[in-house]
């Protein structure tokens, strides 16, 4: 085989179209086209009577080994033309494998000790390291995923110059390993920059010449044409193609303002593998050049497959996606190995107020677009949304639907592309089904849960989600109220709740809650009267009905919950008993630290967000019992809600608010009346603001209404 001077020139028919940009403008968005795992080309061809020619050559410089024709290192079986013209699927045995001098100029440096105790440190992970080049790239067997089914080469394992360390990732979608350690634990530096390092490797210069591409045959063009892809297509893309020897496979060639960049190869069994040592860069740039939109698509044939579409202004990104969105920040740009294509083209992106990512609908073309979102920014970001297949499956691609659907109904897809989601910003649309439902009372709870007292049915109705703060002075029966308030919403509506209620032992809750449900005495005592106290089977049913009913959040031990402990505990009992109320009475049985910069106030605000949160995420409704401070020449009357002991938060955070107080002088009215006091309400739709009155059984705690006018008077 004779080899090319770097001066010499081949012809190449597409030389005419190699700066040929659209000037079609799409006021839409545009994808990025969908890549694979790539096998890198790094060999010079093995003619052995050039062997002294090449030696010297890459000797002089490494850089010209791209001159010579390049062979790929992929396992899979490229496609063949034979010479009756029929195409058939060959093995590469008949390539020529690389030289054996390539090896002899790094004797040196494998022998050193660092490189030996890294490739040690490799071998135990099991990645092979006998032919690798300390400073380049080298690409290998995945030793975790074994390259999937066809065995590609899609591991990327970097070692630095030194020898001291090693950088590795996986590109199948569905592996993803990565990695990197140290020859010796104080390599730090050699650590740190590793990733730099593998990024400023000089890049090779390549044209149409030195690749030896050549036009598209037929039976590739019919290829693509069962795609739906035209030649007119294929010819403005400057799609070619490459022999190895009798082997021939499609030859994506990556342009700059006119230049070729790099080359990316596919045989038709859809393997790929790319030019070694070439920048980064989209698939198509030059057809994005001053756009307003881009479209970014994840594979070159989903970019010819929009061009049929009638969309020019689309690129796709040139490697593969990763199996899931990283958990990290968006690193550096020199340190962003695998999205480095983003930052070489950052200047044609920037120039862009609406990028339309229609990358493929699985799980990782889902996280390729969230990672391509996260670092052009997603508040120019728009994405494509795949139209059924049937009732299950969705179209995976631009080119699944070209094929199925036609060009028409691709147009309309990317022409009805959808905002790019932003964590916690919505805009109505989002929210219809719900506003549907509500308006036709499909929630079954719009206007709140009765408490059970016909005296309280138009001032306070208990709506899942809401905060209500309850507070009143010492002995003043909220928590004697809460409970049956509680009791009557199990009764009518089968709640279930989580009590922290920290002044109470278990047992008294137990028989105060028992004694309201069964309405009996727990205790055969002077409190009872002439009642007969519960019997042992109506003991044993109540031990049931609190069992099934209530849930307890207690401190085991000597210190106080915090109000962050008992959130954690609550949302536990949602999501396992699913119960619907929280009770935490009260404020001041908390433990209640805070930074010595931070006010009470501050703290209590922050506290309430916290409840308020819970409420709404888990719609639980929460009763918060907050005493009020110490009154001053207090005359007996009820206190207010901005009277809460710690700050005017307590009001002005809460959906309702609620003062229980009880009458103590029989000059000013029964003893055995509880006034309710509803302060505020924030949803109109369950209540407002105003006065009713309970009775209160002593014998058995419950609360019962009254068709008594009286009024406690002060």
């Amino acid at each position: 085989m004779r080899f090319l001077h770097h001066n010499q020139c081949l012809y190449n028919p597409f030389s005419n179209l190699s700066s040929f940009s659209s000037s079609f403008n799409l006021m839409g968005t545009i994808p990025l086209c969908k890549s694979t795992s790539l096998v890198i080309l790094s060999h010079l061809s093995s003619s052995s009577s050039s062997s002294s020619l090449k030696y010297f050559l890459y000797r002089s410089n490494p850089l010209l080994h791209g001159l010579f024709p390049v062979r790929p290192m992929s396992l899979d079986k490229p496609f063949s033309m034979k010479p009756n013209g029929v195409s058939s699927f060959t093995s590469h045995s008949n390539v020529p494998t690389p030289p054996a001098f390539l090896e002899n100029p790094l004797d040196e440096a494998l022998s050193s000790t660092p490189l030996n105790v890294l490739r040690k440190k490799l071998q135990e992970l099991d990645i092979d390291t006998e032919s690798c080049v300390p400073g380049q790239t080298n690409h290998l067997l995945c030793p975790m995923c074994k390259g999937g089914d066809s065995g590609e080469r899609c591991f990327s394992l970097y070692i630095s110059e030194d020898g001291g360390a090693a950088l590795w990732m996986c590109f199948r979608a569905k592996c993803g390993w990565k990695g990197r350690t140290l020859a010796f634990a104080d390599g730090s530096s050699s650590y740190r920059n590793l990733g730099q390092v593998a990024l400023k490797q000089n890049k090779r210069k390549i044209t149409v010449e030195s690749l030896q591409l050549e036009p598209l045959c037929d039976e590739l063009v019919a290829y693509f044409a069962e795609r739906l892809i035209s030649k007119n297509t294929l010819l403005r893309n400057s799609v070619m193609q490459k022999r190895f020897n009798n082997q021939i496979v499609i030859a994506f060639t990556y342009y700059r303002c006119g230049a070729l960049i790099s080359c990316k190869y596919r045989d038709v069994n859809k393997k790929f593998w790319q030019e070694a040592n070439t920048e980064k860069i989209f698939y198509g740039l030059d057809d994005i050049q001053g756009t307003s939109d881009i479209i970014i698509v994840e594979g070159e044939i989903d970019k010819l497959s929009m061009a049929e579409a009638g969309f020019h202004n689309c690129v796709s990104v040139p490697d593969g996606a990763p199996p899931s969105v990283s958990k990290n920040d968006v690193p550096p740009a020199d340190q962003d190995m695998k999205y480095q294509y983003l930052w070489n083209c950052k200047d044609y992106l920037n120039k862009a107020s609406r990028i339309i990512l229609a990358t493929d609908g699985d799980p990782p073309g889902q996280a390729l677009a969230e990672e391509i979102a996260r670092r052009v920014g997603r508040e120019r970001c728009w994405r494509v949304k795949w139209p059924k297949k049937n009732e299950v499956d969705h179209f995976k691609d631009a080119n699944e639907v070209l094929m199925y659907l036609g060009p028409e109904a691709l147009k309309e897809v990317v022409d009805n592309a959808e905002l790019y989601p932003i964590r916690g910003l919505f805009s109505f649309k989002d929210y219809f089904d719900e506003i549907d439902a509500y308006y036709h009372k499909k929630f079954g709870n719009e206007f709140g849960v009765s408490t059970g007292w016909k005296a309280l049915n138009d001032l306070y109705n208990v709506v899942p989600g809401e905060l209500t703060i309850v507070t009143g002075i010492p002995n003043s029966g909220k928590s004697e109220w809460i409970d049956a308030l509680l009791c009557n919403l199990n009764a009518s509506a089968g709640w279930k709740f989580i009590l922290c209620s920290m002044e109470n032992k278990v047992r008294d809750h137990a028989r105060k809650l028992l004694e309201k449900h069964i309405k009996k005495p727990f205790f055969a005592a002077r409190y009872g009267g002439s009642v007969d106290r519960m019997s042992i089977e109506e003991l044993e049913q109540g031990k049931l009905w609190l069992n099934d009913t209530f849930f307890l959040i207690r401190c085991e031990n000597e210190s106080l919950p915090s109000i962050n402990w008992v959130l954690d505990l609550a949302k536990a009992a949602v999501l396992r008993h699913g119960v619907s109320g929280l009770v935490i009475d009260p404020y001041n049985e908390l433990d209640h630290q805070r930074p010595p910069n931070q006010t009470e106030t501050e703290y209590v605000s922050q506290m309430l967000t916290k409840v308020k949160r819970f409420a709404q995420h888990h719609a639980c409704h929460v009763w918060f019992v907050a005493h009020p401070k110490q009154l001053q020449n207090w005359s007996g009357g009820a206190p207010n809600m901005y009277d809460i002991s710690g700050s005017a938060h307590f009001i002005n955070k809460c959906d309702n608010g609620i003062v229980i107080h009880r009458n103590r002088d029989p000059d000013f009215g029964p003893i055995d009346l509880l006034q309710v006091s509803v302060r505020k309400v924030r949803n109109k739709v369950a209540g407002t603001i105003g006065e009713a009155y309970l009775a209160y059984n002593r014998i058995t705690g419950e609360f019962v209404d009254t068709d008594k006018s009286v009024r406690i008077e002060r």
